[in-house]
């Protein structure tokens, strides 16, 4: 396979298509960077080459040869081996900045080790890799370089799978590691969580497109580098914890790692502020993104195979990166395939809202809606729906972003914004892919309500989700889009609000000796009747299975509208979504708060859950 570079360089007329053959002939058989070589058959010169590659890359070009000396106290920031390893030698700091000559300026890897032993961000610079060779020989002197000039290969071994990294054994990193990783600052015991890691648990980088393992090992590489050991060792914690969500936060001060168990936030570790830099470039490079870039939101994802007890499972996390005051924030969204619960009748549904939503997505045609603000198991509804009505004379297509869990039997499309694929583009589209059911990730304008609306009117299921507080305000959210009663009162079937509480730990709940007053209960929702009946409360107690927090998993809590025709009638007349409410509750609407008041009486969560979630 021809060398890119050396494709450039025959592009550029600085070499012929012969000497570019001899110079692959010569790679092949000893070795070494494909420039290197070029130089030393004399088919061009050093600086020839430096020019092109400072072109090609957009950075400047610098001549070591002629280069000003360059301060003792510059060359110290960076150790001897590090500069061998990666070809690589400080020139200049200003501020927080270090001017680096690099014989490859898109190596990420040796940037980061750069960026993570000295503290300062990288500005890089191309040189050629004879002339780093020799002035890494003349400012450091020692026979290492002179080895490194013979050929002698001292590169560290990659370690980090689906990107790679590039760190070494005994290299920068594990010499900076008191430096830059104080494990007493740590709230959970980093040592413990290592051995329980050794034990029990290895992971890879999956990769997406081929479902197979790529090469490097992040277990092994825990053991090159503090930073690559923490972010392994966060990733596999979280999952252990059942955290939904990984927030990992920089301040002016501290830096902190937090995980959201069961819907609530909780603090559990404080890294030294100086492993902020390589750690959000080590999730970068996990999550194949720009680590250059500081000043954009990016957002990515990282695929892991992971072997925990002898039973594999591959779990994705959903990366989003945005630049704060400090530094920037990563939060990292767990999507595990193994906690998808695709069984109605197991996320909270009363039985009542359980038929009304059965009735209405087995109909042929009209619009489900399903409406809620984020995290709250919208995605997991409408995917259990239609894996309900998942069958094979049924043409399902989904219009989602991102695509969160895989499912066969159904054409699932990924939104992409930056070459035009939408949710309106995408429904376009598959009004003319034959569809049966089509599912649209988020109803977020007009012009994707209308497209929705009007497969819906034209023999389509049409499932979607919007962003409102209950299920009768969503009529309104339609009509502020700018469609028309009309439409909406003709197109839509059912609407379903839900929330999720946290679920008391079945093993050691405990029944609450303290007496509420009954004005208490009558305020939070209880009718006169289960008042005068007695109720039983459960409190959060604390164990093992639990972690001590005396709630396990989470339940749903559903308010679902059934459009009637006095409903319908009531839209069409702009009735507001107060009236709606009322009508609804009349013709047995369950409300997002009786929903909670029901599971409260069942034993299944606490007042202070379903308060913290749902209104009167």
């Amino acid at each position: 396979m021809v060398s890119k570079l050396g494709e450039m360089l025959v592009k550029a007329q600085l070499i012929t298509d012969t000497q570019l053959d001899e110079v692959m002939k010569i790679q092949r058989r000893e070795g070494g960077k494909l420039g290197s070589i070029v130089v030393r058959a004399g088919f061009c010169s050093d600086q020839d080459i430096v020019s092109f590659l400072g072109m090609q890359y957009g950075v400047p070009a610098a001549d070591l040869e002629q280069w000003p000396p360059i301060d003792a106290s510059v060359i110290a920031l960076i150790p001897r081996d590090l500069a061998q390893r990666h070809k690589v030698l400080p020139l200049q700091r200003t501020g927080n900045v270090l001017t680096l000559a690099m014989s490859d300026p898109t190596d990420i890897f040796a940037m980061d080790d750069v960026r993570f032993h000295t503290g300062y961000n990288v500005d890089p610079v191309v040189s050629s890799e004879m002339g780093l060779i020799r002035a890494v020989e003349k400012y450091y002197g020692g026979n290492s370089a002179v080895r490194l000039a013979e050929g002698t290969k001292t590169r560290g071994t990659s370690t980090m799978g689906g990107g790679g990294g590039s760190t070494s054994s005994g290299g920068p990193l594990a010499a900076g590691a008191p430096e830059h990783f104080d494990e007493e600052e740590e709230q959970f015991d980093l040592s413990e969580l290592e051995q329980e890691l050794d034990a029990d648990a290895e992971f890879d980088t999956a990769d997406e497109e081929e479902g197979s393992v790529n090469v490097g090992s992040l277990k092994r590489g825990s053991e090159d580098a503090p930073v690559v050991k923490l972010v392994n060792m966060v990733l596999i914690d979280a999952i252990k914890r059942g955290a939904s969500d990984i927030h990992i936060e920089p301040y002016e001060k501290t830096y902190r790692i937090r995980f959201r168990i069961d819907g609530i936030l909780m603090e559990v570790m404080r890294p030294n502020l100086k492993l902020k830099d390589p750690l959000t470039s080590r999730v970068k490079i996990l999550a194949k993104l720009n680590i250059a870039e500081r000043r954009l939101p990016q957002d990515g994802r990282i695929k892991l195979r992971v072997n925990m007890g002898g039973r594999q499972k591959v779990i994705d996390y959903r990366v989003s990166i945005l630049p704060t005051l400090f530094g920037e924030k990563i939060v990292l969204r767990l999507l595990d395939s193994d906690k998808l619960m695709l069984d109605l009748t197991k996320l909270g549904f009363e039985q009542e809202s359980l038929d009304r939503w059965d009735r209405q997505i087995s109909k042929p045609y009209g619009m489900i809606l399903v409406t809620g603000p984020t995290g709250s198991g919208k995605t997991n509804t409408l995917y259990s729906s239609i894996a309900k009505l998942n069958t094979v004379d049924t043409n399902i297509m989904t219009a989602e972003d991102p695509v969160e869990f895989n499912f066969p039997g159904i054409n699932q499309v990924q939104m992409k914004e930056q070459i035009g694929l939408n949710f309106a583009a995408a429904l376009r589209s598959f009004l003319r892919q034959d569809p049966n059911i089509i599912l649209v990730g988020e109803i977020r304008d007009f012009e994707t309500a209308e497209i929705a609306i009007k497969a819906s009117l034209t023999g389509h299921l049409v499932l979607s989700t919007l962003h409102t507080n209950d299920a009768p305000s969503t009529i309104n959210r339609l009509m502020n889009m700018g469609v028309e009663p009309f439409l909406v009162a003709t197109s839509v079937n059912i609407i379903c609000a839900q929330r999720l509480v946290r679920r008391l730990c079945p093993n050691c709940k405990a029944v609450d000796p303290h007496h509420q007053p009954e004005e208490a209960l009558y305020k939070v929702g209880f009718t006169p009747e289960e008042v005068e009946r007695g109720i039983t409360f459960f409190k959060p107690v604390g164990c093992e299975v639990c972690n001590k927090r005396g709630y396990k998993g989470r339940v749903g809590l559903y308010e679902v509208l059934e459009m009637s025709e006095t409903l319908k009638d009531m839209i069409l007349t702009g009735a507001s979504a107060i009236e709606i409410r009322e009508q609804g509750q009349k013709e047995g609407m369950i409300t997002l708060r009786r929903s909670g008041c029901r599971k409260v009486l069942d034993g299944v969560t606490t007042i202070e859950e379903i308060i913290r979630e749902t209104v009167l």
